[in-house]
């Protein structure tokens, strides 16, 4: 396994986050459904997994060959610190909510999981085509 470059990962991760909050905080001025909440969190959940490919794409492209579910849980890692430190006491806690009822959320850990699932998906197709490329040659 190649070492996780943190730097890039952070920064890959920060992109996601402020992409992923913004996703969501967007979704409560465009009322489709009556439950704005389910409705932010299902936007948010569609909305990450091309934000993550992306972000994804950013990290691998400087030829670092990181395995896909190490890099997802240290962005996810990342994106748990910066949730801690500002979404939940800028947007949550003004509502009413805290720490433990957004960390303790299922939703939240199945949006985690996404999150480590599309990164690991990412890097695996990478290296498929890249094998495909090196065998074509």
């Amino acid at each position: 396994m190649k070492r996780l470059n943190m730097k890039r990962a952070a920064l890959s991760a920060i992109i996601v986050w402020t992409l992923g909050v913004t996703a969501f905080v967007s979704s409560y001025y465009v009322v489709i459904w009556e439950d704005a909440d389910a409705q932010a969190n299902l936007v948010l959940s569609l909305a990450l997994i091309p934000i993550i490919a992306f972000a994804a794409h950013i990290y691998y492209s400087k030829g670092h060959e990181t395995n896909g579910f190490l890099l997802g849980a240290f962005m996810f890692l990342i994106a748990m610190i910066l949730d801690a430190l500002i979404t939940v006491p800028v947007l949550i806690a003004p509502l009413g909510g805290d720490h433990l009822s957004f960390f303790g959320d299922p939703g939240f850990w199945l949006i985690g999981l996404e999150y480590i699932f599309v990164v690991t998906i990412y890097w695996v197709i990478r290296r498929y085509m890249r094998l495909q490329k090196q065998a074509v040659n």
